[in-house]
């Protein structure tokens, strides 16, 4: 009975498809997130490798890391906030983990990723008509 309720109340709060990126572990992302300064909101972006994607709903989380002077940074953003204005999506990584938490001991060119190669629709072939 509980459950049935938050998931109502969750349902108003979710974020529709067409304001959800479409992302996956390993990608390049720029999150743009709505700072309020005083009176004033700006964008600020913060742009990185997405490492992890955990939670459902409205728990949905995901962290990115990127290298600032030589330091690894790494943010949580709750997908369905509405501080987060859009995340767009930069370029395709192709990995074979769900999280990708060794990128914390890798500096350099060894934190880069291969790119993930999208499937070509195939060509069906069609009998001739005369």
């Amino acid at each position: 009975m509980k459950n049935r309720m938050i998931a109502l109340v969750e349902e108003g709060q979710l974020k529709k498809g067409t304001d959800l990126a479409q992302f996956a572990i390993g990608d390049q992302v720029d999150v743009h997130q709505r700072i309020l300064e005083g009176e004033k909101e700006r964008v600020q972006v913060f742009s990185g490798t997405v490492i992890s994607i955990r939670g459902e709903g409205m728990r949905a989380m995901f962290s990115v890391r990127r290298i600032v002077q030589g330091e690894g940074v790494e943010r949580t953003f709750p997908l369905h906030s509405p501080k987060i204005a859009k995340v767009e999506m930069k370029r395709t990584g192709r990995v074979r983990r769900a999280k990708l938490y060794y990128l914390r001991d890798r500096v350099g060119k060894a934190t880069r990723l291969r790119e993930r190669k999208e499937k070509e629709p195939t060509k069906e072939t069609t009998p001739a008509q005369s």
